[in-house]
């Protein structure tokens, strides 16, 4: 009798779980005239330009009317494939900006984003695949913690308005290196919004630190 019970008891356990995970979640749809008034005539920076994530921010922040789009990546080939695309599909009045550099450099990021005045910055910078991060540890940590150490800083000495971490769901109780170098950027994302926070500076002069988590990356 009690395994009967203790099986009907999971069975329905089993049941409405399944029915929680088949249910779509409502479709959110987003204001394009808001996100329009909040980016029109930003200049905007974008590490990682050239990747698969920073790819799709160029896109989307193009169709939003940016004043100016500098595009930051350290691989020849993918710099050159987005600054062409973006090329194409934006009109006059964007300036791009195609820049070939490390985003580890803080000097030369802190350089980049006085020069242009930048207003926000997208750190997409990062290395994501699992199986080569695992196989290249140093390369892993170096470029997705000690960038996102380097563009904290930069960001914070130049007063620019906004600072966006992409990371990761693997940065959740991480099981490989990726995922806990993702958790390490995140962590100091974390940190350095705390010390602004402690500053005695004025709303204009504080850099807001933010982040967002993508699935499957």
């Amino acid at each position: 009798m009690i395994k009967l019970i203790v099986f009907i008891v999971l069975f329905f356990f089993i049941l409405y779980h399944f029915k929680v995970m088949k249910e779509e979640r409502e479709e959110f749809i987003s204001d394009l005239n808001e996100l329009t008034s909040i980016f029109e005539d930003s200049v905007i920076l974008i590490t990682g330009a050239g990747g698969s994530i920073g790819s799709e921010i160029c896109r989307q922040l193009i169709s939003l009317k940016v004043k100016r789009l500098i595009m930051l990546d350290n691989s020849e080939n993918n710099l050159y494939q987005i600054n062409l695309e973006a090329e194409k599909i934006s009109d006059s009045n964007i300036e791009l900006i195609p820049i070939l550099g490390n985003a580890c450099d803080s000097f030369f990021v802190e350089s980049i984003l006085k020069q242009h005045k930048v207003d926000i910055v997208y750190h997409a910078a990062a290395h994501k695949h699992v199986p080569l991060v695992e196989a290249n540890p140093i390369q892993g940590i170096e470029n997705n913690v000690f960038s996102t150490m380097s563009i904290c800083r930069a960001s914070r000495k130049a007063k620019i308005k906004k600072f966006i971490l992409v990371s990761t769901d693997k940065s959740v109780r991480p099981t490989n290196i990726m995922g806990a170098s993702k958790r390490l950027a995140e962590l100091i994302v974390l940190a350095n919004a705390e010390e602004v926070n402690l500053e005695n500076l004025d709303n204009l002069n504080k850099t807001k630190f933010s982040m967002v988590r993508f699935g499957n990356v």
